[in-house]
């Protein structure tokens, strides 16, 4: 606690909290996350499985329960099984199958990632619809995940909506085991524009409520409207592996005649996994809040970077800190003081245009089930395809919704001045 009331100090000695108020947020979160971990990191036994109250009632297992979870494992054992052998378990490929299959069986299903079509959505609609009439209706929703599925029962009366999620997770015999249970009525419910169903709720959990004294909240967010699969390739392809996290490719303006305010470490730490598939070796120091520095050789850092831009060498040496003597680029990797709240938005492209140049625009909407929006804020972003597979970006601009100024969970990195009012000089040495 004293090292943590030390960073703090340091923050506000830098002038960050007045001008940065999420990294007060980033540091208390980076202290909190570890005790986090520690209570919950274990998958639950079996005897584990929550057995929660909402208000006087006590949600409890029955036959039917049983049942219908016997009947979804039969109809998924198959597609496990050959999944499990040819190692395939968790792919795209292997969910879909799962999801149709479900499907065909008359199930409402689509996987947790959502990037297949919900399958029965009609029912979903008929639900949504019996919800704002305030008829009574049920309605059952097959969640495939990588390892398991999430199983959502559903019902409605006078306007109102009661959940029993369950997860069960395949065991090690092929089994789906019930992990948990839990009821809450959904104190959100939103079917939205975008053809996302949002349901929220809170429910009491002992190792939550002693950590936080209040019971724990639950977001939930499925597509049911179908989306065009050429949209969700395009999204897998040029938009997720790059995604939302430590980088602002997609948060600002910028095209190839001006690059703006992009970040091009960020962008390295990025790219360089999606071209050598291997994590970055430039690590940070094992203690986050002593920076580390490197000189990465420069064409090493300029292949890696301009093998998604159009533009030249002398361009990237004014936007980075370029060592012309030791023909190398400085780099620093995220430290303690950059880092940025865990919980944000991902990407959906929506839509898409093939211009006559060969580029391709994207319309793409940031989706944020933690804050209960299938659209936090939009982007438009054009990239060049080439014949081979590999591609560049070419320009990004961003729509922010009325009244929204900023990104809130983005952090920069830190400024030469900021980090000279936060370190003593001899805290960044060579490596």
């Amino acid at each position: 606690m004293i090292i943590f009331l030390e960073k703090i100090n340091r923050l506000w000695k830098a002038g960050l909290i007045g001008k940065n108020k999420k990294a007060p947020l980033f540091a208390m979160t980076m202290l909190i996350l570890p005790t986090l971990a520690g209570c919950s990191d274990r998958t639950p036994e079996v005897s584990d499985i929550e057995i929660t109250q909402q208000g006087s009632e006590v949600y409890s297992f029955d036959k039917k329960d049983s049942a219908g979870m016997e009947c979804i494992a039969e109809i998924l054992d198959e597609i496990y099984e050959e999944a499990v052998s040819t190692d395939t378990l968790g792919s795209l490929d292997m969910m879909r199958r799962m999801v149709a299959r479900l499907g065909e069986n008359g199930y409402v299903a689509v996987d947790n990632g959502n990037q297949i079509d919900m399958t029965q959505a009609e029912q979903a609609f008929d639900f949504c619809k019996a919800v704002d009439e305030k008829e009574m209706d049920e309605l059952t929703i097959i969640v495939v995940m990588e390892m398991g599925i999430r199983k959502f029962d559903l019902k409605t009366e006078d306007g109102n909506v009661n959940i029993v999620r369950g997860y069960y997770q395949y065991d090690q015999n092929g089994s789906l085991q019930n992990r948990s249970t839990v009821s809450y009525p959904a104190d959100f419910w939103q079917y939205t524009e975008e053809g996302y169903l949002i349901f929220e709720g809170s429910y009491f959990l002992d190792e939550n409520y002693i950590l936080t004294l209040s019971d724990t909240p639950e977001h939930t967010m499925l597509r049911i409207l179908p989306l065009d699969e050429k949209c969700r390739e395009y999204n897998r392809k040029y938009i997720l592996p790059v995604g939302y996290e430590q980088n602002n490719l997609f948060l600002c303006n910028w095209s190839e005649d001006d690059f703006g305010d992009l970040d091009f470490y960020d962008l390295f730490d990025r790219f360089y996994p999606m071209i050598y598939s291997q994590p970055v070796p430039y690590m940070a120091d094992e203690n986050l809040g002593v920076g580390a520095v490197y000189q990465i050789q420069g064409e090493l850092f300029e292949n890696v970077i301009r093998a998604y831009f159009n533009m030249d060498r002398e361009t990237l040496r004014s936007k980075t800190t370029y060592l012309s003597e030791l023909a190398a680029y400085e780099y620093r990797p995220r430290g303690f003081y950059e880092v940025e709240y865990p919980d944000i938005a991902y990407p959906e492209v929506v839509g898409y245009r093939e211009n006559e140049d060969g580029t391709v625009t994207l319309h793409v909407n940031a989706v944020y089930p933690g804050g209960n929006m299938s659209k936090e804020f939009s982007h438009t972003t054009v990239i060049r395809p080439f014949s081979e597979g590999s591609f560049q970006y070419v320009s990004n601009e961003i729509i922010l919704s009325e009244g929204d100024q900023d990104i809130w969970w983005h952090s920069n990195r830190l400024t030469e001045e900021e980090r000279e009012n936060l370190f003593p000089k001899e805290v960044y040495g060579g490596t």
